[in-house]
Protein backbone atom coordinates (compact mmCIF):
# COMPACT_ATOMS: atom_id res chain seq x y z
CA UNK A 1 0.00 0.00 0.00
CA UNK A 2 3.10 2.39 0.58
CA UNK A 3 3.75 1.89 -2.89
CA UNK A 4 0.61 3.59 -4.35
CA UNK A 5 1.32 6.24 -1.65
CA UNK A 6 4.31 7.24 -2.98
CA UNK A 7 2.54 7.07 -6.77
CA UNK A 8 -0.11 8.93 -5.74
CA UNK A 9 2.10 11.27 -4.10
CA UNK A 10 4.65 11.51 -7.46
CA UNK A 11 2.11 11.47 -9.83
CA UNK A 12 -0.60 14.18 -8.11
CA UNK A 13 1.12 16.48 -5.79
CA UNK A 14 1.49 19.06 -8.72
CA UNK A 15 -2.03 18.77 -9.89
CA UNK A 16 -2.72 19.20 -5.77
CA UNK A 17 -5.24 16.13 -5.49
CA UNK A 18 -5.64 12.89 -6.92
CA UNK A 19 -8.92 11.61 -8.88
CA UNK A 20 -11.97 10.28 -7.32
CA UNK A 21 -11.94 6.91 -6.26
CA UNK A 22 -13.33 5.03 -8.97
CA UNK A 23 -11.00 7.02 -11.86
CA UNK A 24 -8.01 6.40 -9.44
CA UNK A 25 -8.95 2.40 -8.92
CA UNK A 26 -8.40 2.54 -12.40
CA UNK A 27 -5.56 4.24 -13.23
CA UNK A 28 -3.75 2.51 -9.89
CA UNK A 29 -4.72 -0.86 -12.08
CA UNK A 30 -2.91 0.73 -15.45
CA UNK A 31 0.16 1.59 -13.50
CA UNK A 32 0.06 -2.59 -12.50
CA UNK A 33 -1.07 -2.41 -8.57
CA UNK A 34 -3.01 -5.40 -7.34
CA UNK A 35 -6.75 -5.06 -6.79
CA UNK A 36 -5.96 -5.92 -2.69
CA UNK A 37 -3.56 -3.22 -2.36
CA UNK A 38 -5.97 -0.71 -4.30
CA UNK A 39 -9.00 -1.43 -2.15
CA UNK A 40 -7.12 -1.20 1.00
CA UNK A 41 -5.15 1.86 -0.40
CA UNK A 42 -8.64 3.68 -1.32
CA UNK A 43 -10.39 2.69 2.20
CA UNK A 44 -7.07 4.44 4.16
CA UNK A 45 -7.61 7.64 1.68
CA UNK A 46 -11.45 7.19 2.26
CA UNK A 47 -10.39 7.58 6.50
CA UNK A 48 -7.92 10.34 5.43
CA UNK A 49 -10.22 11.92 3.59
CA UNK A 50 -12.83 12.42 6.26
CA UNK A 51 -10.15 13.71 8.74
CA UNK A 52 -10.39 17.81 9.75
CA UNK A 53 -8.95 19.91 11.78
CA UNK A 54 -12.49 20.51 13.49
CA UNK A 55 -13.24 16.95 14.10
CA UNK A 56 -10.85 17.91 17.02
CA UNK A 57 -11.18 20.13 20.35
CA UNK A 58 -8.64 22.73 19.52
CA UNK A 59 -7.46 22.14 23.34
CA UNK A 60 -5.36 20.03 21.45
CA UNK A 61 -3.13 22.61 20.32
CA UNK A 62 -2.60 24.01 24.07
CA UNK A 63 -2.09 21.21 25.80
CA UNK A 64 1.08 19.51 27.18
CA UNK A 65 3.04 16.27 26.70
CA UNK A 66 1.58 13.48 24.86
CA UNK A 67 1.16 10.13 26.46
CA UNK A 68 0.87 7.57 23.60
CA UNK A 69 -1.90 4.35 24.42
CA UNK A 70 -0.56 1.03 24.47
CA UNK A 71 -2.01 0.33 20.59
CA UNK A 72 -0.20 3.71 19.45
CA UNK A 73 2.92 2.26 21.36
CA UNK A 74 2.44 -0.96 19.59
CA UNK A 75 1.62 0.26 15.99
CA UNK A 76 4.74 2.84 16.10
CA UNK A 77 7.92 2.57 16.17
CA UNK A 78 9.68 3.95 18.83
CA UNK A 79 12.18 5.89 16.37
CA UNK A 80 8.99 7.56 14.54
CA UNK A 81 6.86 8.57 17.48
CA UNK A 82 10.63 10.77 18.72
CA UNK A 83 10.08 11.96 14.71
CA UNK A 84 6.80 12.84 15.52
CA UNK A 85 7.47 14.47 19.11
CA UNK A 86 10.80 16.57 17.17
CA UNK A 87 8.58 17.58 14.95
CA UNK A 88 5.78 18.31 16.80
CA UNK A 89 8.47 20.32 19.04
CA UNK A 90 9.71 22.53 16.25
CA UNK A 91 6.59 23.34 15.03
CA UNK A 92 6.61 21.90 11.72
CA UNK A 93 3.61 19.73 12.52
CA UNK A 94 0.46 21.10 15.32
CA UNK A 95 -1.05 18.56 17.96
CA UNK A 96 -3.84 18.41 15.84
CA UNK A 97 -1.62 17.65 12.88
CA UNK A 98 -0.20 14.86 15.01
CA UNK A 99 -3.36 13.34 16.04
CA UNK A 100 -4.24 13.18 12.23
CA UNK A 101 -1.09 11.00 11.59
CA UNK A 102 -1.49 8.87 14.45
CA UNK A 103 -4.80 8.04 13.35
CA UNK A 104 -4.05 7.01 10.07
CA UNK A 105 -0.87 5.20 11.39
CA UNK A 106 -2.92 3.38 13.62
CA UNK A 107 -5.82 2.35 11.08
CA UNK A 108 -3.18 0.75 8.91
CA UNK A 109 -3.48 -2.04 11.80
CA UNK A 110 0.50 -2.86 11.56
CA UNK A 111 2.85 -3.56 14.35
CA UNK A 112 5.45 -1.33 14.59
CA UNK A 113 5.53 1.13 11.53
CA UNK A 114 9.34 2.39 10.95
CA UNK A 115 10.10 6.11 10.62
CA UNK A 116 10.31 6.24 6.63
CA UNK A 117 5.90 4.59 6.56
CA UNK A 118 5.08 7.14 9.33
CA UNK A 119 6.85 10.21 7.40
CA UNK A 120 4.93 9.23 4.25
CA UNK A 121 1.39 9.58 6.20
CA UNK A 122 2.79 12.45 7.65
CA UNK A 123 3.30 13.59 3.69
CA UNK A 124 -0.24 12.23 3.11
CA UNK A 125 -2.08 13.95 5.64
CA UNK A 126 -0.62 17.43 5.38
CA UNK A 127 -0.88 16.89 1.69
CA UNK A 128 -4.75 15.92 2.40
CA UNK A 129 -5.25 19.10 4.54
CA UNK A 130 -4.02 21.71 1.53
CA UNK A 131 -1.41 22.59 3.27
CA UNK A 132 1.05 24.70 1.16
CA UNK A 133 4.18 22.10 1.84
CA UNK A 134 7.60 23.69 1.87
CA UNK A 135 10.27 21.97 -0.45
CA UNK A 136 12.52 21.06 2.39
CA UNK A 137 9.65 19.51 4.30
CA UNK A 138 8.78 17.06 1.26
CA UNK A 139 12.37 16.42 0.72
CA UNK A 140 12.56 15.47 4.53
CA UNK A 141 9.74 13.32 4.90
CA UNK A 142 10.79 11.54 1.28
CA UNK A 143 14.04 11.30 2.69
CA UNK A 144 15.22 7.78 3.45
CA UNK A 145 15.55 7.24 7.57
CA UNK A 146 18.64 6.31 7.21
CA UNK A 147 20.48 8.08 5.03
CA UNK A 148 23.72 9.34 4.96
CA UNK A 149 23.18 13.67 5.73
CA UNK A 150 26.10 16.41 5.50
CA UNK A 151 25.12 19.21 8.13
Amino acid sequence: MFDILMFLFESYFYAGNYPDPDKLSLKLSAAGFEDEDINRALDWLSGLKTLTQADYPTVINDSGLRCYADLELARISPEALRFLTFWEQTKMITPVEREMILDRAVALRRENLPLDKIKLIALMVLWNQHEELDPMVVEDLLTPAHANRLH
